[in-house]
Order: C-alpha cells, then structure tokens, then sequence
C-alpha cells in the first residue's frame, strides 16, 4: 500500500478520534484535509486549492434551499403547532389500546414535515407528550421511550437537513431525496405504531403502569368520540395546509426545493402571525439562529468538498474499490458492510458526522456497483439516524433526559424505553435494503 493511501486512512482515523474528543466535525475535516494534502502535494498548493474549494463548494443557488428550510423549522417550533398536532391526534387515537402513544407518534411525524431535525421533535414532544402519557397511566419509561424513538422521523420524513447534506455531498437532486423518502417515512411511522400495539397486547406491563389502560384514557376515548370529527382534525388544517405546499409543490413540479422551502418559510410566518403567535422579539430570534444554524451548516458542506478532494488525492477510495473488486464481496456485501459501519458509528459520533466521513468513499462504490444513489441515501438517513437511540451518545436520548430534567428518569431508562423502536427502525432498514422499490416507487 503507498505511502498516499496510509495518509489517507490515517486522516479518517484521526478525523473519528478528533470529533470525539469534542472538536467540530468541520474544523477536524478541514485541518486533517490540510495535512493530508499538503502531505501529497506540498503546503503551498495546498493552501491555494482548498481556497479555492472553500469559494466553489458553497457558491451555487441551491444553498438557498438550506436558510429557507431552516427559518421554516424554527418558526414551526416557537408556535404551538406541536401540542395542537398532539391533542388532534390524540382525540383521534385514544380509543385504540396503546392509542395516545400512537399518536406521538403521528404527531411526531406531522411535525417532522415542518422542521426537519430530530432533536427539535424530541424537545418539543418531551415536554408535550411524556406528562400527559404519564398522567394516564403509561409507565415512564415507555413515556420517555415513545417520544425519543418517534424523534427520529424527524430527520426521515422530508424536507430533512440530512438529506439536503447528502443530496449535495452525492450531486443529486435534493427534491428527488425528499420525494423518495416518503413511503420509507410513512412506513417508518407506520411501524412505530404497529410496535406499540404489540407492546401494549403482549407486554402490557411495559406499556402501561398497572398492566391495562387506565380509566383515565377510557374517559378520554369516551369525551374524544364525543367531541366529533370536526374537533379532532381542526387543529391539523394549519400544519396540514403547510405540509401540503411544501411536499406538494416539489412532488407536483411547481417549485423547486429552494422555492418550496421559500414558500414553507413564508407560510410559517403567515401562520404564525394568523394564531398571534410570532412577535418581533420571536422573528428577531428565529432570524438569528437561523443565521447560525446555516452558517454551521455551509461551514460543514465546505469542509465536506475539501475532505473528499483529500481523500480522492491520498487514492484511497481507488485502493478501496481495487480491493472490493480483488474480494468479489459484490454489491451485496457492500451495502450490507456500509449499514454495518454507520450503524457502528451512530453508536459513539451524530448523524451529521458519520455521513460527512463516511459518505464521500462509500459513493465511489455505489457508483462502481450501479447504486441508485437515491434509494442509498434513503438508506444511509435511516442507519444513521438509528445512532440517535443507541449507547452511549444515543443523541435523541440525551435530548429528552436535558429537556425533562428530572433526577427520577436515568439515561438508563430512556435507553430501555427506546429499545422497541431501534428495533422497529432495524427492520424498516432492512425491508428497505431488500425492497428498494420502497423508496423508488413515488418517484
């Protein structure tokens, strides 16, 4: 193996124990993409390249996509869309036995649709849902468990950062991403639910204090069929009305992904301002991280590009792809290798790490192999975002344990409660693996 090649390796090895020590992931790209190159080609021309790469990595209209979407998220999540979404799928699902986990679940997947980051949905569903679960009934760990698994939709169901980062890092169109994950995040949901039926029929004890449903939920199911359908689906007309311009509008041709994250973000703010929920104080803060969530996320897509032009000089994805074919692992054993690796790495670096390291090599073989790459991203979304439920980072987990801030609910228990689910999400990756019509089939 030449010298280049080591080089290469030993800047992938050196980028995982940076980013775990704590540095930022794009700092530890671009200063390892520094020496790695100017290892092969000297410091001089090493300088004037990744300049170079820096201005041409970021310097095209579909960045626009990420501010838009961004701003559109944050003004979803100061509103009080997500205990709307919460109560409205509750009237309509507490009549079903494990009904108002179920319909965290739906209410999660709604407002993924609007924000597109997981950990928002954990934050703002922790504090909606895990004491309303609690006060009827549902054990606590189940409570907190429900809220961290169904988290991960929102990085699954479009429009999703994740998926923005892989459409640019692969070179493909970021509207055919978002419309590939449709079916998988409906089935992601889908399978969810099913999970907590099962639970409450065949592990009632997980599920539910004293084993059963309580009368509490009874008398709810009871006002919930009362109140009339009316009622129940009122409050899903704004996020409704929301979703449908965005998804709609990119899957129907009328915008692009950068329009539609424009018009999602104007819609937000029409909302908002309609249910007197924005003030200027609010849009002045939404404004301001949206300002820093971008530039961290631009700074991150930079380092990316520098990253991947170090790796292709260094050869190693070459050395790699001889190596595969010398095997004869076969696209097969590559793809289940790959899952393998991002589903490892969930378990110690975030999602955004993990497809920023990963991805750049891993697509040399999905092309050498015939991937469709948008079915590879649809599955490279999903093993990643498994990493949010498993130990130790477990990020989603984290989230829900700051946000509740109670000394009576450990790590420990978050971690059990979730474990239905990081199953669940493993048999979805799988299905998806082995029928990859699921992701292709809406396009």
């Amino acid at each position: 193996m030449i010298l280049e090649t080591w080089i290469g390796i030993g800047c992938i090895l050196g980028c995982l124990v940076l980013v775990q020590s704590g540095m930022h992931i794009a700092v530890a790209l671009m200063l390892l993409s520094l020496f790695g190159v100017s290892m092969v080609i000297g410091i001089e021309p090493a300088g004037r390249m990744l300049a170079a790469s820096s201005v041409s990595s970021i310097s095209s209209y579909l960045f626009g996509v990420i501010p838009l979407f961004v701003l559109m998220g944050l003004v979803v999540s100061v509103t009080s869309l997500g205990r709307d979404l919460f109560d409205a799928s509750g009237n309509l699902m507490k009549r079903v036995r494990g009904g108002l986990g179920m319909s965290t679940v739906i209410a999660n997947a709604v407002f993924a649709a609007c924000t597109g980051t997981s950990i928002a949905s954990a934050s703002v569903f922790t504090r909606i849902a895990v004491p309303e679960l609690e006060r009827l009934g549902y054990t606590t760990r189940f409570s907190v468990g429900v809220v961290a698994g169904s988290s991960i939709l929102g990085m699954l169901i479009p429009p999703s950062l994740l998926f923005i980062i892989f459409g640019v890092i692969a070179n493909v169109s970021i509207g055919e991403l978002f419309i590939a994950a449709i079916v998988p995040g409906a089935l992601m949901a889908v399978a969810f639910c099913v999970t907590i039926f099962l639970l409450s029929v065949f592990a009632p004890g997980f599920v539910h204090a004293d084993g059963a449903p309580t009368a509490a939920e009874s008398q709810a199911a009871t006002r919930s069929a009362m109140a009339g359908i009316w009622i129940a689906i009122k409050p899903l007309i704004p996020v409704g009305a929301l979703v449908f311009v965005v998804l709609g509008g990119i899957y129907g041709g009328f915008f692009t992904p950068t329009e539609a994250g424009a018009v999602g973000a104007l819609a937000a703010i029409v909302i908002g301002l309609l249910r007197r929920e924005l003030t200027l104080r609010n849009i002045w803060d939404v404004v301001l991280e949206t300002g820093r969530v971008t530039a961290s996320i631009i700074f991150l897509l930079m380092a990316a590009q520098i990253y991947s032009q170090m790796l292709t000089l260094t050869g190693l994805p070459m050395t790699l792809n001889d190596w595969m074919t010398a095997s004869g692992i076969g696209a097969v054993g590559f793809v289940i290798l790959y899952l393998l690796l991002l589903i490892l790495l969930g378990t110690f670096l975030d999602s955004m790490s993990i497809l920023l390291i990963v991805v750049p090599f891993a697509l040399v073989f999905a092309n050498q192999f015939g991937l469709d790459l948008l079915w590879f991203g649809v599955l490279s979304v999903i093993a990643v975002e498994i990493g949010l439920l498993t130990p130790p980072l477990g990020l989603s987990c984290f989230v829900v344990k700051a946000t509740l801030n109670r000394e009576d609910v450990t790590i420990r228990d978050i971690f059990i409660g979730s474990f239905p689910f990081f199953l669940t999400m493993l048999s979805v990756l799988a299905l998806v693996a082995l029928v990859p019509q699921i992701a292709l089939i809406a396009l």
